[in-house]
């Protein structure tokens, strides 16, 4: 298991083809993808074909970027995922941020906690210029994690989606933040930013 990030109580690691079951009971919760896809959940064989296969080989393209499972510190539970790739295959500079947490795991900050680690360390050690994030414009939950991960409201936009669900009339909301924005709110000392994405990748 190779670990990526640490934070005061999550554990950022790599995925492995293991890891089928924890994704299927993950993306096999309706409320978990409600804001994905209206609540039906994503079949184990899927999973196990396309959405593991899709984020494996998303590692070293380059380095340090894809998705991470996220396990908590105390006991080694599985709490979901957080994205963290380039918008464009291979470019570090912008990448988008996303996370799914179990339905369990909501309400406690890890979300937040994981998302401000993944930023500044971005920004610290991995080359990156400018974090998006985009969800459900009716997606109240996820845009307080992207508000208190530091990224601001960019703009309101609409796709055309292969199924309608419920609150996509409203469209989708971009929030986003540059590295200038990010070096401009930095305290004057600098502890370690390892201590500290919605409809999303399409998973």
């Amino acid at each position: 298991m190779a670990i990526f990030l640490t934070t005061g109580r999550l554990v950022l690691r790599e995925f492995t083809p293991e890891d089928v079951p924890l994704l299927a009971e993950l993306d096999g919760d309706p409320a978990v993808m409600r804001y994905l896809t209206g609540g039906r959940p994503t079949p184990a064989d899927e999973v196990r074909d396309r959405v593991l296969p899709t984020m494996l080989a998303a590692y070293r393209r380059p380095p340090g970027l894809g998705w991470w499972a996220a396990e908590r510190r105390a006991d080694g539970a599985f709490l979901g995922w957080f994205e963290f790739r380039p918008l464009r295959d291979g470019d570090p500079r912008e990448v988008e941020l996303g996370y799914r947490l179990r339905r369990d795991a909501w309400g406690a900050g890890y979300a937040t906690e994981g998302a401000r680690a993944l930023v500044d360390h971005g920004f610290t050690a991995l080359g990156v210029e400018r974090v998006v994030a985009t969800t459900m414009a009716v997606n109240a939950g996820s845009r307080r994690v992207m508000a208190k991960a530091g990224l601001a409201y960019r703009r309101t936009f609409h796709q055309d989606w292969p199924e309608a669900i419920p609150g996509s009339e409203h469209g989708e909301v971009e929030y986003a933040l540059t590295r200038a924005e990010w070096a401009a709110r930095r305290p004057d000392t600098d502890p370690d930013p390892s201590s500290g994405a919605h409809r999303g990748p399409g998973l």
